[in-house]
Parts: structure tokens; sequence; C-alpha cells
């Protein structure tokens, strides 16, 4: 912290302080023939004195070149600068199809002589007050892109005429995105600044033209003639200076990278400051649809869903560095980093983006005071500080922008000479120089005070150590050790505490550095939730091999430092369920979900659970590996909510299978569309005649038998599947260039289906698939026809084969081929039976099936398997649904053993 008095009021002053505007005055010679030469040029006499009096710049320019000042006269009444941008460079140079014939070095000409007029002309709004800050900084911003996309447009024209167009690998083109960063994507150019550019591209690939190019090569050479046109000092000056070093690795990485570059390199390397950095980033040119997806990809990163410890902690030493560089004596003329200055109040604003952005999306703004204005609305800062620093930020942007007008120099140090001492302070309407530093170190006192406090560092310890940390830690005699733990509530503590100090040592070298810094600070809070649960130990031991599984990632032991309330939510879960331990220990990703009780305990809907699955598909329609491992996150994700609204009795019995069969559900009917369409794409849609001869598309249902069916899915059931098709010509084929028969599109539309949900990536394995419930079983066709399928059932199946359609039900696909699958389903099931033979039959397939089993080990009951349990219950329900269906076809309606014994006791069956 920066000691005494902040602001140094004891600015460094010229020699003799200039008070007389006369010494600043341009000749009257030189406004006289300014003023002759511009038509109506009488009316502006006094303007263009005030004007020229702030700026030797402007005096400079207009006395080489005296017809700009007609160019602005002619802009100076218009609206927004940034909306005529085009008309006015074409009447400079002509329309953009006549810019793109010139050479390189008329076209640099062109682009620099605009910018030079155009900042002349911003310069003359702005100080005679024409335009307001905001409408200066974004009319600079304008002005950058423009440039941007001009000189972009001009080099891509040229260089695609020798090399050819970049396509990716499906031979779409591929554009240059230029991401514009700090006060760039801000819209808050400064007048004098230079511009922060990112270059990417969406696909590798090549050029498509005679000497093609890697899309790598292609737009890194024209990224360095997009620089060069801009960035180049040449006898007409520049147009913006050029930084590209906020990219991946700065100057040493690639100067253009792909999407997939990137979003590794962020994902693995990024630091805090890079996400500093990108909260402001904007896409200002190219192809700004794949810019949206890019955005879209880096926004994880930028703005995260919980409060980062690591990021907090990162911040907190920034600040230190502020503070400490602000000590250095130059440090106190400079406007934007010394003591009050526009840094500070950046800081402020960008600190809570990156800490709450992730989670309140109205943070995630680029503009500096509707950020600030949106803390006053959430209450994270008061009216009087977004005041002091709303206020605050406009002066200094103002004096920023009239202090860089003096001479288009990039600087935001206050001068010591003393003409232009009071040229800045003319241009900001004081009489004089003592009278703007006042006003500016009254600014600055408020800006550092709100800084100071809003941003107060914790205290750097407490003398009073925890004695749960020095458990944590090892220290002491073992029996000391005991004893505190005894004092906090453990029951078994002498068992705890061995188990702490095994997995301690157990862990060695991984307990170091951060991690071990985190671990200091989260453990004894951990000890103590856990200390308010029975089985202790057990609940110590799995939140231990969760430990395990996270030190690498020790941004999950932040979030659970930073957000007790998710660390309480995780111990009270793994108390309650074994089973949810596990699932977070293989998938510490689904912590996040911690944070958020109403989303975590209340588990959306099956519409609700579609729209999100399809949302987070739709970000990778063409990437298979990336779309398995979604639809894995999802079950996993979804599963987490079911549990835990489950363990802690948020939700009854039935309602918990039917959360978990709607996950499968939507799980199927998402993979069947995209394998469908997958297939489709390569062999045609499959084409067939109906009876009555008119042509028709077949299409196939997936059938739920089981648990699935039964809408009685368990947190690891498998799924029962059999697949239907209603293609009964057997020799349709599909309409593709690789026609295949239909039966053969279908079997690969199947065999697809199960791969993609049984194959382990990994994010896992969605769900192990049997289908040996179709006809023949394991020696039977992987899909039959409805046709053959009503056959078999009609005249080959087994008792037990009939009996397994009482659960079996259409869960995805083609609805049409479902609903011929009910009306087999109902004749099969409504078939008069012989009652003795019906039980007989039904009785061995029990006792095979008891017969076959693993023995239970003495004295312990198995749920499901053991006489009397729940599959012994099933069994007698499906009895009494063959027996009675032919007279009662009714207590068909529902595959689910609790309705159908309704529809049994309804009817007087039981």
């Amino acid at each position: 912290m920066i000691k005494g008095r902040i602001i140094d009021k004891t600015h460094k002053q010229a020699d003799e302080p200039v008070s007389d505007i006369d010494e600043i005055t341009p000749d009257d010679a030189l406004v006289d023939r300014l003023v002759a030469q511009a038509s109506d040029g009488e009316s502006h006499h006094d303007s263009l004195r005030f004007v020229l009096q702030c700026s030797p710049f402007i005096q400079q320019s207009l006395n080489a070149e005296p017809d700009i000042l007609e160019y602005v006269l002619s802009g100076s009444e218009e609206g927004f600068l940034g909306d005529g941008l085009e008309r006015r460079l074409a009447g400079l140079s002509g329309k953009r199809a006549t810019r793109l014939s010139l050479d390189a070095a008329d076209f640099n000409r062109e682009l620099r002589r605009f910018r030079r007029r155009e900042m002349i002309l911003i310069a003359w709004r702005d100080l005679l007050g024409v335009d307001d800050t905001d409408a200066t900084l974004r009319s600079l911003s304008r002005l950058a892109d423009f440039c941007v996309a001009e000189a972009l447009a001009f080099h891509e024209h040229h260089l695609q005429t020798r090399f050819g167009q970049p396509l990716d690998h499906l031979g779409n083109p591929v554009g240059l995105v230029v991401v514009g960063m700090g006060k760039l994507g801000g819209d808050e150019l400064n007048y004098s600044s230079d511009i922060d550019l990112i270059f990417a591209y969406a696909e590798e690939g090549e050029t498509d033209g005679r000497k093609p190019l890697s899309n790598a090569e292609y737009f890194i050479r024209l990224g360095q003639r997009l620089i060069r046109s801009l960035d180049e000092v040449t006898g007409h000056g520049f147009v913006f200076r050029v930084d590209m070093r906020l990219r991946p690795n700065g100057d040493e990485g690639p100067l253009a990278m792909s999407f997939d570059g990137l979003e590794l390199y962020y994902a693995t390397q990024g630091r805090e400051w890079e996400r500093y950095a990108w909260i402001k980033a904007r896409v200002i040119a190219g192809d700004v649809a794949a810019g949206s997806t890019l955005m879209d990809m880096l926004r994880p990163f930028v703005f995260r869903r919980y409060l980062d410890f690591g990021a907090f902690s990162q911040l907190r030493e920034m600040k230190r560095l502020i503070e400490r560089e602000m000590t250095d004596a130059a440090m106190h003329n400079n406007i934007k980093l010394g003591p009050g200055g526009i840094r500070e109040i950046e800081f402020i604003g960008q600190l809570f983006q990156l800490l709450r952005g992730g989670r309140e999306p109205e943070l995630q703004g680029r503009r500096l005071i509707p950020i600030l204005e949106t803390l006053a609305e959430m209450g994270e800062l008061d009216e009087e500080t977004v005041t002091d620093l709303s206020s605050g930020y406009h002066f200094l942007r103002r004096a920023e922008n009239r202090l860089q007008m003096l001479h288009d120099q990039q600087t935001q140090t206050l001068p010591d000479n003393k003409f232009d001492q009071l040229r800045l302070a003319t241009a900001m309407r004081f009489e004089d120089w003592g009278a703007f530093l006042r006003a500016l170190d009254q600014h600055r006192e408020r800006i550092h005070g709100h800084f100071s406090q809003v941003l107060r560092l914790p205290d750097d310890g407490d003398d009073d150590e925890d004695p749960l940390e020095r458990v944590w830690n090892g220290l002491g005699e073992t029996s000391d050790r005991v004893a505190i733990l005894e004092r906090a509530n453990f029951e078994d503590a002498a068992a705890l505490e061995r188990l702490l100090s095994a997995w301690r040592d157990k862990q060695g070298t991984a307990i170091n550095g951060t991690v071990a810094q985190r671990l200091d600070q989260l453990m004894p809070d951990l000890l103590r939730d856990i200390s308010e649960y029975r089985d202790q130990v057990a609940v110590l031991s799995r939140m231990l091999d969760l430990l395990a599984a996270i030190l690498r990632r020790s941004v999950y032991v932040a979030l659970l430092i930073e957000q007790p309330q998710a660390r309480r939510q995780l111990v009270r879960l793994v108390h309650g369920s074994p089973w949810i331990a596990e699932l977070l220990t293989q998938h510490p990703i689904l912590l996040d979900e911690l944070i958020d009780p109403e989303t975590l305990y209340a588990p959306p809907d099956k519409r609700e659970l579609a729209d999100e699955l399809n949302e987070l598909l739709a970000k990778c329609p063409n990437d298979e590996e990336r779309s398995l491992d979604e639809l894995r996150r999802f079950k996993q994700l979804a599963t987490l909510r079911v549990a835990a609204a489950d363990v802690v009795g948020a939700l009854p019995v039935m309602r918990v299978s039917d959360q978990l069969t709607w996950i499968a559900e939507v799980i199927l009917e998402a993979v069947y569309e995209r394998t469908y369409a997958q297939i489709e794409r390569r062999y045609g849609h499959p084409q067939a005649r109906g009876a009555d001869g008119k042509p028709f598309t077949p299409g196939l249902a997936i059938i739920g038998y089981g648990k699935l069916g039964g809408i009685e899915l368990g947190y690891g059931s498998d799924l029962d599947l059999v697949f239907l098709h209603d293609s009964t010509d057997s020799e349709a084929v599909t309409d593709g260039e690789k026609s295949i028969d239909n039966s053969l599109f279908f079997a690969r539309l199947a065999q697809k289906i199960i791969h993609t949900l049984s194959i382990r990536t990994p994010a896992g394995v969605l769900y192990e698939v049997d289908t040996r419930l179709r006809p023949d079983g394991v020696g039977g066709l992987l899909v039959s026809s409805v046709t053959a399928f009503a056959q078999y059932q009609a005249e080959n199946a087994w008792v037990w084969e009939v009996q397994a359609m009482c659960r079996a039900r259409f869960v995805a696909g083609t609805a049409r081929v479902g609903k011929v699958f009910e009306t087999i389903r109902h004749d099969a099931l409504t078939q008069p039976r012989e009652t003795d033979a019906l039980r007989e039959s039904v009785v061995n397939m029990r006792r095979r099936m008891r017969e076959n089993q693993s023995p239970t080990p003495a004295g312990l009951f198995h749920l499901k398997k053991d006489i009397g349990g729940i599959t012994d219950i099933e069994f007698l329900v499906q009895y009494l649904l063959l027996r009675h269906a032919h007279g009662h076809p009714p207590i068909l309606a529902f595959t689910d053993n609790i309705r159908q014994l309704e529809s049994l006791k309804e009817t007087g069956l039981i």
C-alpha cells in the first residue's frame, strides 16, 4: 500500500507558466488564409482560431494541406462520424472497387490521407464540444475498425488473386478474423492510441490457387501485409500503430492461429492477465460470422462460472504491482498509470467482470461506464462511487485525448512545456494551468480513494492459529492431534487422524507450492463441515479420494475455498451417496454445479433437458469427437442433479426413475437424429413403396425394454433396446450416390447408435446397451422389419419374450414406426392363454434365473434378485397382465410396475 500522500500535487511545472492566451494564439495571417480558402470559412473564424490554439498538430496539418479545412467544415455538422466513413473515403479515392485496383503504395498513401483528415475532423468536433467524450471515443474506434477492414479487403483481394481462396477440409471458404483488444475492442479508443489486434481463422486447410498455401501460411502473410499498411511510417505518416503482443505467446507466437489452436492454448496455458485482456475483445473486421463462433468458444475462459480463488489471488497481486508502480515519482504526472488514473477505474470494473461475469451475464459487456452502472444496480458499488468514477473517467479520457491532440503523440504524461500546459488547459476549458490541475487532483483523489476501498486487501495473516490446521499439517504429537479432533466433535478421532496422515504422506510431492497453500486454507473448514455428519471417517475417505483427483487442477480446490456453500453442499452429497462421491471423483468438472442449490436440487423436466442438450450439440455440429464428450458430460450433469435431489429428499422415488428415464430418452433422440443425418449424408434417404404402391421414406423406431421401457431406470442401468424399421420392400434402396439396401442402411444406423452410446471416451461411457431381446436373440438380425417382428411374436416367440413386451415401448426415432410397434405389442399381449401353462412357464423362467445368479452372502438380502425382491414383483405383475389382458386390454396402457399394479387393482383383478 502506498504510504502518505497518494496524489502528488506538486506537479512538474514549467519554469515560467504561461497565462496569456495570446502566447499560443496562431498567426492571424494563417487563420485568414485558411478561412479565405474554405467556403463559408468566415463563419468559422473563431472556431478555427480556438482549435489551432489547442493543437499544433492540426495547425501544422492545415498549413501543409489547407484543403483539409474544407473537408473538416463539411463534416463538422454531421451526426455520428462513424456512420459516414465509407462515403467520405469514396469522396477522396473512389469506391472500394476503385481502391482495390490501386497498387499497395497508392492505397497506403490514400489511407493515410484519409486517416489524417478524419483525425482532424474528430479533434475539431471534440474541441468545440460538438461531440461528447463517449462519441469521440466511439468515432475513433469506428475509424480504426474501418481502416483495418479497408486494408484487409485490399490485401485479401491481391493475395487471393495470386494464391486463391483459403478453404477448410470440406471445401468451404475460410476468412481471417480480426479481433480488436483493449480500448479498441471496448469502443473506447483514445486519440493517438496504438491498436491491439489478434488474428485468427476457423480451420486449417489450404488455398485453391495454382500455387496453394496452407491456411496458416496464407493468413500469416495476409496479417503481415495488413500490419504494414497500417503501421509503417511513410512520408504521409501512418494509419495506426499495431501491437500484436496480446496474441498467444506474444512476439514468439504465430501471427495468426486457428480456432482450435487458440482454444487449446487458452485452455491449457491461458493466464489471468489474458482473461483480463479478452474482456474487451471484439471482432472488428474479416469473417464476422466465424468471429462470433470464436467469441462464444472463448467466453468460458474469460468468464468463469464461479469465483476463482486463483484469479482473485492473481488480481490482488496485480493491484499490488499497480500500487508499487505508483510510488515512482515519474508516475504522478501520468493520468493513465498514476494514482487516481484511468487504469484504476478500469481495474475496478474489470475485476468485478472477471470474478462475477460468468454468473452475471450483464457484467460481460465491453464498455466501462455501463459496467460500473450495472455494478451499482447490483449493489456491488454504491451510487456515489459510480458517480465519482464515471465523472472522473470522462474527465481523464477527455484530458488524455486533448493531450494527444497536441502533437498526435501517444502519451498520458502531463506536459512540462509551458506552452503545451496552457494549450491543454485551454482545450479543457480552464482559465489557466493551475485551475486545470486543481480539478484534475480532485478527480484523482476521489478515484484513488474508491480504488483503495473497493479493493481493500485483507490482512495478511491471523495471529490465532487454527487448531485444525495443525491437525492437517501433522504438527505436534499424534495424541495432541487426536485430542484436537475430539474437541471438534469427531467420534473416531484416532482413525480419522490416521486416515488424514496416511493420505497426506501418500500424496507426497503433489502437495507443494500453490496446492499446499490452498489445501492449508481448505482443510480446516472441510474438517469442520465433515464433523457435522455421522460416519465421519467414511465421508473423509471419500472426500480425500476426490481431492486426490483434483490436486493437479487446483482451480477446483480454489472453488471450494471461495464458495463455502459449494463446499458444504459437496460434503452433504458425499455423506449421502458414495455413488455421487465416485461420480465427482471421476468427473470433477461437475463440481461447478454445486454453487447454485436452486439448479442443483431442481432437475429440469424432459423438455428443458432436450433444449439444454440441443444447445450443447449445436456448438459442435460437425465435430463428432466433441459431440461424444458433450453427450457424456450432459448425462453426468443431469444425473448429478437427480442424485443430489434424491439424497436430500427433494424427489420421491418414482420421480427419480422418471428423471433418469427422461435423460436416457433425450440422449437417445439426439443420438438418433445426429446419427441418421450422418448416415443419410453418406448413402441418401431410404426409399420404398407402401402397400398402396405410393412412395414413402421408411423410418427406424428404437424400442425400450426392461427398466427403460418400464420408466424405471436406476443410476447404473443399462439400456435394453430393439430396433425396428418399416421398409417392407426387400429390393428398396437409398437415393444417394452410394446407394445401399434399406435394410443395410438401418443396420448401419443402429450399429452407429449403439457405438455412440457405448464407446468409452475420456469423458466416460453413456450407456451399456443390450440388444439380446430382439427376435432370435444374439443370433438374430440387429434390426427387424415390423412385418418380420410381428410374425415372430405371433408364431415363434417364447412366453418370456412376450412377457418382456409388458415393459416395452417406443422411446426414440420415427413415431410412425413406433405406433406400428404399439399395435404389435397389443396384439401379442392380448392373445388368450391357458392359465396353468402360463403359470408354469413364468415360474420355471423365474426359477432358472434364480439358479443362474450368484448367491447372496449369508446374512444379506439382494433387493432385486432374492426371493421376495423386485424381480419377483415384476414377474408376478407380468403374469397377471398376460393372464388377463385378453379380457381387459386397458391394463396394458402402461409399462411401469406401479401403474400396471394400479390398473390391475382398478379392474378388480387383484
